[in-house]
């Protein structure tokens, strides 16, 4: 950079990404600025950020101001990331839903915030495991981001070598990848269960239609308690009575918004104030083709 980034520009930078994504960035987060958005100066052949800055107070600058709040915004992901919420949902959420869902039903899964596609694919992979009790249910899982780059890498299931050493357990990469020269290729089975849209969670969410399980995980850390509020009363106006909500391990709804509660004895698995009925335990019974968790590749 040839310049120090000037308050102006900071702030012009700040802004723009608090409006368009909620993502709020301290003044302690430049290297941030000048590591993720080098590539937008080179291709827009701009000495600087405060160059980029002055730029996008201009008019007509729509399209590069998506493309700097895509470059800024955090896309990591990888499978079964923590582990313990795909448990709870494979041992505790998916069974309750069977029982609570008449035949022919629909269940409706959303992953806010998708990134690249691997909690979909994590969940779409647990039900394909589920399928003998899930009977003649449907299943629909929805993944959501702003990012288009990385919902076109989602849509097309294709993995490093390096993607798939994190979290994902031997038998599933075995059993629903295939080799594609350096990377692995999702199944088209496990890829059809799964669809991306592109949405803003802080945009009108209507659209998107009613959900029995949200997964919103680390996402919140990353937004000021007037948009965590925002972003969690607009997931509760989608979720069913006794929808279940997960959050990431750091994250939490209390002191934010009085639309959830924890699960008793559950962390970062959170049900609707007020719903008819309280999730409750069930007992697991894995099913025969149940895979058992294994070392990681």
């Amino acid at each position: 950079m040839t310049e120090s980034l000037t308050p102006t520009s900071f702030d012009t930078f700040a802004g723009l990404l608090k409006t368009a994504s909620g993502l709020i960035i301290g003044k302690d987060k430049v290297y941030l600025l000048e590591t993720r958005l080098t590539a937008i100066l080179k291709r827009e052949k701009l000495a600087d950020l405060n160059r980029l800055a002055d730029r996008l107070r201009g008019a007509g600058v729509d399209a590069l101001a998506r493309d700097v709040v895509e470059a800024m915004t955090t896309n990591e992901s990888f499978f079964f990331r923590d582990d313990k919420p795909f448990q709870h949902f494979r041992s505790q959420a998916l069974p309750r839903l069977i029982a609570a869902r008449p035949p022919g039903s629909t269940i409706r899964i959303w992953s806010a915030a998708a990134s690249s596609g691997q909690e979909a694919y994590s969940l779409a992979m647990i039900i394909a495991e589920s399928r003998a009790q899930l009977g003649n249910r449907k299943i629909e899982i929805i993944g959501t981001d702003i990012a288009r780059d990385q919902l076109a890498r989602a849509r097309d299931g294709l993995y490093t070598q390096f993607e798939v050493q994190r979290g994902l357990p031997v038998q599933m990469l075995m059993r629903y990848f295939k080799k594609e020269d350096a990377s692995w290729r999702l199944s088209d089975p496990i890829r059809a269960m799964a669809q991306f849209k592109e949405y803003n969670l802080l945009s009108d969410l209507r659209g998107l239609g009613r959900f029995d399980v949200v997964f919103c995980r680390n996402v919140l850390i990353y937004f000021d308690q007037p948009t965590k509020s925002r972003v969690l009363d607009g997931i509760a106006g989608l979720m069913l009575p006794d929808g279940l909500l997960y959050l990431g391990g750091a994250e939490t709804v209390m002191g934010i918004t009085p639309r959830f509660a924890p699960l008793p004895a559950e962390r970062g698995v959170y049900g609707l104030v007020g719903a008819t009925t309280t999730p409750a335990p069930v007992a697991y019974r894995p099913p025969a083709a149940a895979v058992a968790k294994a070392a990681l590749v």
